[in-house]
């Protein structure tokens, strides 16, 4: 027990420097975590895709369309539980410059994404409304909407004003659900297109969500999907929704490894910070542990007194670095919201996984900056050590 009391002593020996050195440390932790919840949150919806949902789009383009028909042929197919039609309409509220996520979509879209959470009274409704929509609860809190608020939309792909009424406020039921988007009914974009534009602009689906049993295999499934359409007129694309997301994802690969870089940089820069104070620590004290050893202090007792101190330095930086990284996260996450940037970075937040990397780089940055003193104390001979007191 009094080694460890001595640790915390050495630790705080030189108040001004290890409070530099724990900031320093702190600052780079906040770095690292910011870095890396950036990294996460353009990953989010990888991350929160589902096993057992393929997405089937035009094998040319996700511009291209297809056959409303191909709905109920996927749903026939072995270890296909749902199919849902979806199309990306691409609409704006007000200004041109605020995008979000909104899709038409059809009566089984809900049941696919269980994970969007709408209580039954309001799913009845809207199931029960031509014009009804549902929102995301941060897309409502966005624009200020609420249930039952009258919203116009302005199309860019299928053009003209399209109104609807708010009658669903979905949650999602973790926090990595994208929780910024607009869904319609299919069947209301498909009458006005048919009348409109004529038959032939009609019963054209952007895409499908075809959910699976969780005991299929998706590869093979995605191949009966694909197989079934080759050489047709509107061939297919089938894949599992974690690399449908991680399609759009990669377009910018470039960015996201150079941030990788940087964060492992920002580890580099914290060893040299942590390395540098241990060092001059243990320069200082030399004749100490000259007398240690003279007193029978063991190589052992050497190394986890300067171990120690230079892990309490560490982790006290850690603690620091993880109260400034939660603050600014939260602090951004708001930010985002107020400066209509949540459709970009619908999921914001502080992953345990993130807290967990900043944990171990902060423990093997301090082991790591203490090998090169200990190793100098051990080999140090005591009469040298001596020759430093005076």
């Amino acid at each position: 027990m009094k080694i460890f009391k001595l640790v915390f002593k050495n630790a705080l020996r030189h108040k001004l420097r290890s409070a530099l050195t724990m900031l320093g440390i702190g600052v780079a932790i906040l770095l690292f975590g910011l870095i890396r919840t950036i990294i996460s949150a353009w990953y989010a919806g990888v991350e929160a895709s589902a096993q057992n949902r393929l997405v089937v789009r035009n094998a040319v383009s996700l511009i291209f369309p297809l056959p409303l028909a191909y709905r109920e042929q996927i749903g026939k197919m072995p270890n296909v539980e749902n199919v849902s039609a979806a199309n990306w309409f691409g609409a704006y509220y007000k200004d041109p410059n605020t995008f979000f996520a909104n899709f038409a979509v059809d009566e089984h879209y809900l049941s696919v994404y269980p994970e969007y959470r709408l209580l039954p009274e309001q799913k009845e409704v809207y199931f029960r409304e031509r014009n009804a929509c549902v929102v995301g609860r941060k897309l409502a809190e966005r624009f200020g909407w609420k249930l039952n608020d009258a919203v116009r939309l302005t199309g860019t792909i299928v053009q003209g004003d399209w109104d609807f009424v708010i009658r669903g406020v979905y949650e999602g039921a973790q926090p990595t659900v994208d929780e910024t988007q607009f869904f319609f009914h299919w069947d209301y974009m498909n009458e006005l297109v048919r009348q409109n534009f004529g038959d032939g602009a009609a019963d054209n689906v952007g895409f499908y969500v075809v959910q699976i049993a969780r005991s299929a295999n998706p590869a093979q499934i995605s191949e009966m999907v694909d197989a079934n359409y080759r050489n047709s007129y509107a061939e297919t694309k089938t894949e599992t929704e974690s690399a449908f997301q991680q399609s759009f994802v990669s377009m910018s690969g470039t960015i996201i490894v150079a941030m990788r870089v940087v964060s492992i940089v920002v580890v580099f820069i914290i060893l040299l910070v942590l390395a540098n104070t241990m060092a001059m620590t243990a320069r200082e004290r030399m004749a100490e542990y000259a007398v240690m050893k003279t007193l029978g202090f063991r190589p052992f007792h050497l190394i986890g007194l300067i171990g120690g101190e230079s892990l309490v330095i560490a982790l006290g930086g850690f603690v620091l670095g993880l109260f400034l990284t939660n603050q600014v996260v939260s602090g951004f996450s708001k930010f985002l919201v107020t400066a209509n940037l949540s459709a970009f970075f619908p999921v914001f937040e502080l992953k345990n996984s993130t807290i967990t990397l900043s944990f171990i780089a902060a423990v093997v940055v301090g082991l790591a900056s203490a090998i090169f003193p200990a190793w100098r104390a051990v080999k140090m001979r005591i009469a040298d050590g001596l020759h430093r007191i005076g």
